[in-house]
């Protein structure tokens, strides 16, 4: 029997099928009516497992209907038994799910490693975990999308561009002005954080991480659908149990 994942962000939904520790389609919706979009594809099927991470507000509602279509749902958090120990070296409540999801996700690829991951979405998130499985902590800032509208929504005059696919370091008209200063803003934070902790591995994940891979040097690992991989990770982990 297969597994369901759900991975809902700040402003996407994903949904994968996972069996025989594979991924299936990932599905992708970035309309607000999840549950509506969730039920839409898997329709009438029954799962062994259906692991569900959200950044958003707790949903009852969801939980119970998820409930009735699996033999066993997980709901991510930080009391969630996992595949393995994280030990958080910090008090891990407001722990976002995607954010476990994702830091056991490069434990178990890169294991006894010093890892720094780096997911480029709505906010961009930094996340450590040492070679002894340690989830050390992480900073939050506002993603490359998020900081393009903050600039919109917060002057009178700056419009709400797409980035330019080529630019100069220095600006010389609007489109340039505000496509280098967030662009190379949070290339430069990047690799502040790589240059302050040298010898991790780095890894890049979310939507704006090709991106800023093809602009950041050094050996990075780029690793689509993080978080998918976590939870399929997790959704091995409870159809053993």
């Amino acid at each position: 029997m297969k597994n369901l994942l759900i991975d809902i962000g700040n402003s996407n939904c994903k949904v994968a099928y996972h069996k025989n520790g594979e991924l299936g389609e990932i599905c992708r919706s970035s309309q607000l009516a999840t549950l509506d979009f969730i039920l839409s594809i898997i329709q009438t099927q029954y799962f062994d497992v259906i692991v569900l991470s959200t950044v958003r507000e707790d949903d009852p509602k969801m939980e119970s209907v998820l409930e009735k279509k699996c033999r066993k749902l997980v709901v991510l958090n930080t009391s969630v038994e996992l595949p393995i120990d994280l030990k958080y070296s910090f008090p891990p409540i407001g722990l976002g799910a995607d954010r476990l999801a994702g830091a056991l996700a490069v434990a178990m690829l890169f294991p006894g490693k010093d890892i720094i991951k780096f997911d480029f979405g709505t906010a961009l998130t930094v996340d450590f975990i040492n070679k002894d499985c340690v989830y050390e902590g992480g900073n939050i800032s506002l993603g490359m999308q998020s900081r393009f509208r903050a600039l919109n929504a917060f002057t009178k005059r700056l419009p709400l561009i797409t980035p330019d696919a080529e630019f100069e370091p220095v600006g010389v008209n609007t489109t340039g002005a505000m496509t280098a200063g967030v662009v190379l803003g949070l290339k430069f934070e990047v690799e502040g954080y790589m240059n302050l902790f040298k010898d991790r591995i780095i890894v890049f994940t979310g939507g704006d991480s090709f991106y800023f891979a093809q602009k950041i040097k050094g050996p990075i690992f780029v690793v689509k659908n993080l978080v998918l991989l976590g939870l399929a990770q997790i959704a091995d982990y409870y159809a053993e149990k």
